[in-house]
């Protein structure tokens, strides 16, 4: 139990960083986030709680993958903000990253990668 509070304590942790972070420097904040931080920290965690070397594999495999489809979410954001508010530029940045996953995935199982 007190490893599952030490995992949450030092993922949330990252998450609260980069946003203090943020609010002191764009540039910074956008940089720091942009690092695969997350990633590096879920691939400790499968390693330290001996998942299969095959599952650590995948995991970086896929977030390859994942990832490319989330990047015009990046520079729609910024473009939707002014216009529609936070919260309704959020839900159509979320609406359009499952638009562009659901297309990209029909668009890589034909290099047979299979994402879904």
């Amino acid at each position: 139990m007190s490893w599952l509070i030490t995992k949450y304590l030092l993922t949330a942790g990252m998450v609260v960083f980069i946003s203090e972070v943020a609010k002191r420097s764009d540039k910074l904040g956008g940089f720091i986030a942009a690092l695969p931080l997350m990633t590096l920290l879920t691939l400790t965690w499968l390693y330290i709680e001996n998942q299969p070397e095959e599952k650590i594999a995948n995991h970086a495999y896929y977030t390859f993958w994942y990832v490319i489809p989330t990047l015009p979410m990046f520079l729609l954001f910024p473009y939707l903000l002014p216009k529609l508010g936070f919260w309704l530029t959020l839900g159509t940045c979320v609406l359009a990253t499952v638009i562009c996953f659901g297309l990209f995935a029909f668009l890589m199982k034909n290099f047979g990668i299979k994402l879904l």
